[in-house]
C-alpha cells in the first residue's frame, strides 16, 4: 500500500515505534504472581462419615394418648323390657315461662330444677320417669327424659343412687359422664361409695345446710381401667327406647338383694363429692324454681333434677326417708 500524504506516513511511523518499545522481551524473567488458593467447601457427608457429622435432632412429635381398650367377658342385654314406671314431675309446660310447676321440695331433697342459672329450661335435664328391670346378671335402670339428646352441649351427668340400708343415706353411686354412645359402654362410667356416711347430712332426708361433707368420696370403678376394677361392673347407653333415654346396667352383686334406688340428672354443679346438695346450700342460697316461692329464682343450686326413691326386694314400713310413697 502506497501512502501519498507524507504527514500521515510520518505519524504512522511514530505509532509503530512506540508499540515496538512496549513488546515483551523474551530474555527478561518474569516473577510468577502468587494467587490465593481457593477455599473448597467440605465434602458432603457420606455413609462412612455420617456417624461423626454433627446432627441436629428434630423435635419428637407428641403422640396421642392411646385409648385403653378394656376387655369384657360379660356384656348387658340389648333387649331390656321396661320395669314398673315411676313418674316424676316435669317442667315442659312451664319451662318456657322460666319456672317449674311444683315438685321442688327442698326440705325432703326433692329437686325439680331442669334450668340453667338464668332459668333457661333444658328438656334434656328433665326426668319424666324411671324404672328398674333385671336378668340373671344385671340390674337395668332406665331414665326417660322429656328431651331426646343426653349429649346436650350443656354437659349433663346422669346417675343412679343406691340406698342399701333404706335409711335415706346414699351408699353407692353409678354416675355417667358425656359423651354418651348408643351402644353399651363402660368408658365414661364411675361407681363410687360413701365411706363416711355423709351423703344425707345429719337426717338422711331433710336439708341440714350449711354442712360440710365429701359425698361419694371413694371411686371403686373407673370405666374398668383401674387395676382392681371388675371391667364388667357398670355400663351406660342412650336412646335405647322411649322409656330409656339413658339406661344403666350394673351387676346384681353391686346392689345385693334389697335396696332403695333413685336417679338424677345434673347439668349444674356436677360434683358427686358435694352430694347431697341440699346439705351444702341453705334454701336461701340455693334459690327456687317455683315462682310463688319467696326464694325464686334459682341461685347457687340449679341444673338438677332428682326423684323419689323406689324400693326393691322388700316392703319396708312405707316411712323410709325419700321413699316415693312419701311424695308431699
Amino acid at each position: 500500500m502506497k501512502i501519498k500524504n507524507p504527514v500521515i506516513a510520518f505519524f504512522l511511523i511514530l505509532v509503530f515505534a512506540a508499540l515496538a518499545c512496549n513488546l515483551p522481551n523474551p530474555s527478561n524473567s518474569v516473577s510468577p504472581v502468587n494467587l490465593p488458593s481457593a477455599t473448597l467447601p467440605p465434602p458432603s457427608p457420606t455413609p462412612a462419615n455420617l456417624a461423626t457429622a454433627t446432627e441436629v435432632p428434630s423435635p419428637t412429635p407428641e403422640l396421642p394418648t392411646p385409648t385403653i381398650e378394656v376387655p369384657h367377658s360379660l356384656i348387658p342385654s340389648t333387649d331390656v323390657k321396661a320395669g314398673k314406671l315411676i313418674v316424676d314431675v316435669v317442667s315442659a309446660d312451664t319451662g318456657p315461662q322460666k319456672h317449674a310447676p311444683y315438685g321442688d321440695a327442698y326440705d325432703i331433697n326433692r329437686l325439680e330444677r331442669p334450668f340453667l342459672q338464668d332459668m333457661t329450661y333444658v328438656a334434656d335435664m328433665d326426668i319424666a320417669s324411671f324404672n328398674l328391670a333385671y336378668d340373671e346378671k344385671f340390674f337395668y335402670v332406665s331414665i326417660e327424659l322429656v328431651g331426646t339428646n343426653p349429649n346436650n352441649q350443656v354437659g349433663i351427668n346422669y346417675g343412679v343412687e343406691l340406698d342399701i340400708e333404706g335409711d335415706g343415706f346414699g351408699d353407692v353411686l353409678i354416675v355417667a359422664y358425656p359423651p354418651y354412645k348408643p351402644n353399651w359402654s363402660t368408658d365414661n362410667v364411675q361407681v363410687r361409695r360413701d365411706t363416711n356416711r355423709d351423703t344425707g347430712g345429719l337426717s338422711g332426708e331433710k336439708s341440714d345446710a350449711p354442712l360440710p361433707g365429701d359425698g361419694y368420696d371413694k371411686v371403686i370403678f373407673d370405666g374398668g381401667r383401674g387395676p382392681e376394677d371388675d371391667p364388667d361392673l357398670a355400663w351406660v347407653r342412650v336412646n335405647a327406647g322411649n322409656k330409656a333415654t339413658v339406661q344403666f346396667a350394673f351387676k346384681r352383686s353391686l346392689a345385693g338383694a334389697k335396696f332403695m334406688y333413685g336417679v338424677f340428672a345434673d347439668g349444674g354443679i356436677r360434683d358427686v363429692e358435694a352430694l347431697d346438695y341440699v346439705d351444702r346450700f341453705t334454701e336461701e342460697e340455693a334459690g327456687s324454681p317455683v315462682r310463688s316461692d319467696p326464694h325464686y329464682p334459682l341461685k347457687a343450686l340449679y341444673g338438677m333434677d332428682t326423684v323419689c326413691r323406689e324400693v326393691f326386694g322388700f316392703k319396708g314400713t312405707n316411712q323410709e326417708p325419700q321413699r316415693c310413697s312419701m311424695i308431699k
